[in-house]
């Protein structure tokens, strides 16, 4: 079952199990999908929707943030509800052993000697990590054992 399927099937779920805080979230994903196919005219494979549900939680984590320092701790949960909503459909994350092996094989693959060679780095680690791994820590990562 495509991703997209999966989660046309959650909504029609939540419709029936009358949950509006977890339909609503759904529709949020699925209208992100709808409009990305609409501009681009095509149909979106399933890592074309990782993506998307990369981008809506950034979204979210960064709003999380805006809204904690403002002092709006409601909103604030209804970001973390979305969140916890979207990342069910993300494929299973990688532990930090299994990116630390990631990181090895690319940096050795690719031939880098310093922070210099990263953009060649994480070139190779994007596609094989996308959805598996917050790529904003593996970035982080990469640049400590790079300038090691």
């Amino acid at each position: 079952m495509l991703l997209k399927d999966r989660i046309t099937e959650d909504m029609k779920a939540a419709m029936r199990a009358r949950d509006q805080a977890r339909l609503s979230a759904i529709r949020l994903l699925l209208a992100a999908i709808k409009q990305k196919e609409v501009d681009e005219r095509i149909a979106l494979s399933d890592a074309d929707v990782v993506t998307i549900l990369e981008k809506m939680l950034k979204q979210r984590r960064e709003s999380v943030t805006q809204y904690e320092a403002g002092g709006r701790a409601d909103l604030a949960e209804a970001e973390k509800f979305e969140m916890k909503v979207l990342s069910e459909y993300l494929p299973q994350q990688l532990t930090e052993a299994e990116i630390a092996r990631a990181i090895d094989a690319a940096v050795s693959e690719a031939g880098a000697a310093g922070v210099k060679d990263m953009g060649k780095v994480m070139g190779l680690l994007k596609p094989r990590l996308a959805g598996r791994a917050d790529m904003g820590k593996v970035s982080a990562q990469v640049k400590s054992r790079l300038s090691a």
